[in-house]
């Protein structure tokens, strides 16, 4: 299948890796700064792509190059939603990093038009396809836990000036938000996933405590209240010193509690079970080693993506699941904004709405 890569950043290594381990046919890249070519391909170990076209508006590289299928779109988040319609009517499948957009109405548009144009959309949550995170999935399928009691998610990293400096985008309502949208948003996905999906009230609180140089949260916590009874708690933080610690999802049930840590929710730090099996006793403690915060699943989504397509499926991580992690965030950041509960499903918010909350 032929691919194109738009928003050649920081994760963007991440994403050629993946379509270079799925065989995809790179046929075009386009960045506005002409500069993340080469330190890409450098950091990709891609010196074959170097004479891949180059592109710094994707409208162009899409006229012309009418062969591309699959559009991989990383640039700063406040410009996912845009670029993604744009692919969209265009006839392009789309892979977008998260967050999916930073407004419900954007996520809900480009849910729609997708269908529509009949092209699929992935969210890029791709920690949903970690070893740890899909053998707790099974044994959650299988019924292992019993009724769920509750479940948290604690992303304790690290975040100083020299990142935020890398791109002027970062921690601005516009372009970005705070930790929770960023850095939280992975395990956000992760939680609301596990304990059913269906969220039904939202109260949190968020603060700027030590990035007082950006618009936006560097610490967030959240109490959520599912359908199914079982309540669910965020912690999301930039300011964990000196360096990032921890990113652990748990998860408590009648019957079983695991814990997946590392700093990646890469881990099995704790997997007990009322049934156990021997198959259990090697799960206890298993460790993914991965090279960076954002793991190794970003191969597996592509395969996923590529295999939703060639059999008119959905893709496991589609563009609903991307709008149910955007929705978690904004519902704390409504209820930072209001002082209040908040109901789900959130009709109207977007991460603009917060402008001057810490000014």
């Amino acid at each position: 299948m032929k691919y194109a890569l738009i928003g050649c950043g920081r994760i963007a290594v991440n994403h050629i890796k993946a379509a270079k381990n799925n065989a995809l046919d790179i046929v075009a890249l386009c960045d506005i700064d002409e500069s993340k070519f080469d330190i890409l391909l450098e950091k990709a170990d891609s010196a074959e792509l170097a004479d891949v076209p180059r592109y710094t508006d994707y409208k162009q590289m899409l006229s012309e190059h009418p062969e591309i299928e699959i559009v991989a779109i990383a640039t700063e988040s406040g410009e996912h939603a845009r670029i993604a319609l744009d692919c969209i009517d265009e006839g392009k499948h789309a892979i977008i990093e998260k967050p999916i957009a930073l407004s419900l109405a954007d996520a809900d548009e480009i849910i729609e038009r997708a269908k529509e144009k009949g092209v699929k959309v992935s969210a890029c949550h791709q920690n949903r396809f970690n070893i740890a995170v899909q053998k707790t999935r099974e044994a959650l399928e299988a019924g292992r836990f019993g009724t769920l009691s509750h479940g948290s998610i604690h992303v304790r990293w690290n975040r100083n000036r020299g990142y935020y400096d890398q791109a002027p985008w970062r921690g601005t309502w516009e372009q970005d938000g705070g930790c929770l949208m960023n850095q939280c948003i992975h395990g956000v996905d992760l939680l609301r996933w596990m304990m059913g999906d269906e969220a039904v009230e939202v109260y949190g609180a968020t603060r700027q405590r030590f990035h007082d140089y950006l618009e936006a949260e560097d610490v967030g916590c959240a109490v959520v209240k599912f359908a199914n009874g079982a309540i669910g708690t965020i912690e999301g933080t930039t300011n964990v010193y000196p360096k990032n610690l921890e990113e652990a999802l748990y998860l408590f049930g009648e019957n079983g509690t695991v814990k997946i840590g590392g700093t990646s929710t890469n881990n099995l730090d704790v997997w007990d079970f009322a049934d156990g099996t021997e198959e259990d006793a090697k799960l206890q403690g298993m460790e993914e080693q991965t090279s960076n915060v954002y793991g190794n699943g970003h191969t597996s989504l592509y395969a996923d993506v590529i295999d939703a397509i060639q059999c008119d499926r959905t893709p496991y991580v589609d563009a609903i699941a991307g709008r149910n992690a955007l929705e978690m965030i904004l519902a704390i950041y409504k209820s930072q904004r209001t002082g209040e509960p908040v109901k789900l499903p959130l009709k109207e918010f977007a991460s603009v709405d917060m402008a001057g909350e810490f000014s």
